[in-house]
């Protein structure tokens, strides 16, 4: 409840920031009262209030090569945490498209029980009280709306892949659709016979059926979000990269593209070791690297993570592989509370991937990312300025996928590291990582792990670099004083809110360079360093550690 309220807050002082602010964009059709009762409203909807903790999922799924029509029976086990006078599931009912899942049946302890449908949702006519345990045995058929997909891949062979993030599972799953309620999960494929099967979790059984089928049944005993449960069904070369601390990482890929994806996919034997002893264990039994048909350029399903048909011999695919499997520590294993704080899996997933690169090609490596990231960041704050935890655009959570939760998100905790130093920098993401996994955590329990660590106050750093929209916006002027040998500066920030942060300065000529650096703490300020020669030109942040945009120019 605290988070929130929390939300509720944040909803109410972004309406204040923004009505001061003239931000007419959002307010043309709604009034200030509108508006707050939308993001309230908005942001309590986000969190299933349906009083429902699932334990585990059981999905027993048909496919087939005739249509598209699936046949399931799902085993739904739940505790409960209040008191409900009816069971409420996220499951999308049949339209006029001819789309969606028809229940045929629900079954509680052998007996059936009275259920009905409405858009979104399996409505079942049971009471539990809270803490009571019950399982429900859901019957239905259907074509999925979305969150299976069903189709060709590029070489023209059917394909089955599930496409979840980041509530989608509710287009043909009978789930609590949230990342908020986490389960155990089983998937249990009955399919052609020359199709493999992938999922979360281990494989415990592979059967061959009359009628040319094969039954093959995967189980995932770590709680697992809805958005990363998975698995997919295709005509799969399945090679074996190696084992990890005793971790087993296979490759499944298209048989047409079986040498050059092993090759590709094998890197990740090279990932798992680093993020590993940076981080803590990989909580999961496998890594599975998956060639799929996915509406993303890769989708971080829990230890079978699909990537997209062309990420095979991609210049990209180590960096891909590096994003994807730091999820299954961040995002997967320690999983955001909600939405808005999504760049807790993404910021991280980013940077990890950066600190990755560091360690494989050195500092370089990690300052060019940075700026690249830097550039990115700025050119979406030109578009929309919002910031990293944006409760505005929640209830969309696709909305999210942009420079803020990503390439922001991975300059924060660059920042942060510069802050703090390199290794209270790990340990802290050590102890979130060791306090949070299996669980989720907001951007204040973020906060909370790294001061403790750090024995500093990041009050103000969260709240400017966070919660605040935007980067510092510079106009910078120097002269130079050749009979008193010194430098002065003139630092303006143009941006709306203040920041303060520090600023590394180098001074260069032809044969001399000297670095200084500036504590900025005010909008405008001035500010003179003695230096010894006349500098040719002067670079700001040459290492790539503050995330800003700047003019530069020399007075006469």
């Amino acid at each position: 409840m605290h988070f929130l309220l929390h939300y509720f807050f944040t909803g109410i002082a972004l309406i204040i920031y923004f009505s001061a602010n003239n931000f007419r964009m959002y307010l043309q059709k709604l009034t200030i009262t509108c508006l707050a009762i939308l993001i309230v409203t908005c942001l309590f909807a986000q969190v299933p209030q349906n009083g429902l903790d699932v334990q585990h999922y059981r999905f027993a799924v048909e496919i087939n090569d005739s249509n598209d029509m699936v046949h399931a029976v799902a085993l739904v086990t739940t505790k409960f945490t209040k008191d409900v006078k009816q069971v409420v599931l996220d499951l999308v009912q049949k339209n006029t498209t001819g789309k969606g899942m028809n229940v045929l049946s629900v079954k509680k302890n052998n007996g059936n029980v009275s259920f009905s449908q409405d858009a979104q949702h399996l409505i079942i006519g049971d009471i539990a009280d809270k803490g009571e345990e019950a399982s429900y045995e859901i019957t239905y058929e259907g074509v999925p709306a979305d969150g299976l997909i069903i189709s060709k891949n590029k070489f023209g062979n059917r394909t089955f892949f599930c496409d979840h993030w980041p509530n989608r599972a509710h287009n043909w799953l009978p789930c609590n659709d949230h990342l908020s309620d986490k389960a155990s999960v089983e998937f249990i494929v009955t399919a052609p016979v020359h199709y493999q099967v992938v999922a979360n979790g281990l494989q415990v059984e592979e059967n061959n059926l009359p009628g040319n089928l094969k039954l093959t049944h995967w189980k995932e005993d770590v709680p697992l979000a809805t958005k990363v449960m998975a698995f997919g069904a295709a005509d799969f070369a399945v090679g074996f990269s190696g084992v990890v601390d005793c971790i087993p990482v296979t490759s499944w890929v298209y048989p047409e593209n079986k040498d050059a994806g092993f090759e590709s996919y094998a890197k990740a034997k090279e990932i798992i070791p680093f993020y590993s002893s940076e981080v803590g264990p990989y909580v999961y039994k496998k890594l599975a690297n998956v060639q799929s048909k996915t509406i993303f350029g890769a989708l971080e399903n829990a230890n079978a993570v699909f990537y997209s048909e062309g990420s095979v011999n991609d210049k990209g695919v180590e960096s891909l592989l590096a994003h994807e499997i730091a999820h299954q520590w961040f995002g997967n294993s320690a999983t955001e509370t909600d939405w808005p704080h999504l760049w807790l899996s993404e910021g991280f997933a980013t940077y990890m991937t950066h600190l990755y690169h560091e360690h494989q090609y050195g500092a370089d490596s990690l300052a060019n990312r940075m700026k690249k990231d830097r550039d990115d960041v700025i050119s979406f704050s030109h578009k929309q300025m919002i910031p990293v935890v944006d409760t505005i655009s929640a209830p969309d959570p696709m909305a999210l996928l942009n420079a803020n939760s990503y390439q922001k998100g991975g300059w924060v905790l660059h920042m942060l590291r510069r802050k703090i130093g390199d290794s209270l920098f790990i340990k802290g993401l050590q102890v979130y990582f060791a306090t949070y996994s299996g669980h989720n955590a907001s951007t204040a329990n973020l906060q909370s792990v790294f001061e403790g660590v750090s024995k500093q106050n990041l009050t103000d750093f969260f709240h400017q670099w966070v919660y605040t929209p935007g980067q510092p916006t510079l106009n910078i002027s120097w002269s130079y004083n050749d009979s008193k040998k010194s430098v002065t500066l003139k630092i303006e920030q143009t941006q709306k809110a203040v920041f303060q942060f520090p600023l590394e300065i180098v001074f260069v000529n032809a044969e001399k360079t000297i670095s200084s650096n500036i504590q900025v703490m005010d909008r405008l300020m001035q500010v003179t360093l003695p230096i010894a020669f006349e500098p040719l030109q002067i670079t700001i942040d040459p290492h790539s550690n503050l995330l800003f945009e700047a003019t530069v120019k020399r007075l006469k």
